[in-house]
């Protein structure tokens, strides 16, 4: 062997474990801040118990301990008499359940407040509070999930319409139900309801992120007006994607009209074409999505009982995008 392929092979090993290293820091980090957090959460969740059992002094006590406690921890700040009173609601909150749920124990503290503020049932709160740590959402988008009425477009089966169970393996066929919602909502910009379907695609485009942030974690874009060749004949996909998890592709077919029957033949033959030319012996069974206007649950269901590939139908809606302050500041920064 060469000096140089000698000394090029070494720069290699030193910086593959330089980068090992770099990983198991970040890793540490990120466990120390997770699980600092917890007992944090715990603390607050035993001094909200002590808060709530004197409340016979009512603001007295509150008071008191807050003044106490801020002259014996002078470098520590959440101990007003505002944050007090939450760590009361928060105690109250879960008091009867035998432990406090892991999801909502990883949560930040200011999370936790929102959960608490916006949503009333203890199980849809839990499940924001899951999918918030499975998708590291920020405390915007947490908030703006909420304001979509996330839980109950995706949380409730009953209202989907797929035959992933009938076409897929019972585990993929589960988590492709899990994962799709109805109806969709979009935040695009210059849309109405005359836009053309390209129209609509090219926006999606433009703001993917926003896109892939309400398709959900997973979905990795692969290309629109995707093009599939026969020997005679072009045909173009209007939006693939390959989802990480389910570990196979997702045909997205997009239509600005309500649901027709003849739209399943259509996705059928996309689906079979791109098994045919792009799936591997690695890739899961390419499944379908068709986003429509509106749609008619039995003619949905008749049409896909007589589907071979595995389907799913949902309606779409398109808001106005205006970005927010905050959003506003960060560019401008």
């Amino acid at each position: 062997m060469k000096n140089n392929d000698l000394i090029e092979n070494t720069n290699d090993i030193v910086f593959s474990q330089i980068e090992d290293i770099k990983k198991d820091i970040i890793s540490t980090r990120n466990k120390i801040l997770t699980d600092a957090n917890k007992e944090l959460i715990n603390m607050y969740f035993r001094i909200g118990k002590i808060i709530s059992e004197n409340q016979k002094y009512g603001s007295n006590f509150i008071n008191s301990l807050s003044t106490s406690l801020k002259i014996e921890f002078p470098d520590t700040t959440g101990f007003s008499p505002r944050n007090l009173a939450r760590m009361r609601k928060f105690y109250e909150t879960y008091k009867d359940l035998s432990n406090l749920p892991t999801a909502l124990a990883k949560l930040p503290w200011s999370f936790n407040n929102l959960l608490i503020d916006r949503i009333d049932d203890v199980n849809k709160r839990i499940w924001y509070a899951e999918k918030c740590i499975e998708n590291s959402w920020s405390y915007v988008v947490l908030d703006h999930q909420i304001d979509l009425d996330l839980y109950d477009r995706q949380a409730d089966k009953t209202r989907k319409l797929t035959n992933y169970s009938n076409h897929l393996p019972e585990i993929q066929g589960e988590l492709a139900i899990d994962v799709i919602k109805d109806p969709y909502i979009f935040e695009l910009a210059g849309i109405t309801e005359k836009s053309k379907e390209l129209d609509i695609e090219k926006a999606m485009i433009e703001r993917i992120k926003s896109v892939l942030l309400e398709l959900g974690k997973g979905f990795s874009f692969v290309g629109n007006q995707y093009r599939i060749s026969t020997e005679n004949k072009d045909y173009y996909i209007d939006l693939l994607f390959y989802h990480l998890k389910l570990r196979c592709y997702v045909v997205v077919e997009l239509k600005n009209v309500d649901f027709d029957p003849s739209f399943i033949g259509q996705l059928q033959f996309y689906i079979t074409a791109v098994d045919e030319t792009l799936k591997s012996k690695e890739d899961n069974q390419t499944i379908g999505l068709l986003l429509c206007r509106n749609k008619d649950k039995n003619s949905v269901e008749w049409s896909l009982k007589s589907s071979f590939a595995p389907i799913g139908v949902a309606s779409y809606e398109i808001k106005e995008y205006l970005p927010t302050e905050e959003e506003l500041n960060k560019y401008l920064k």
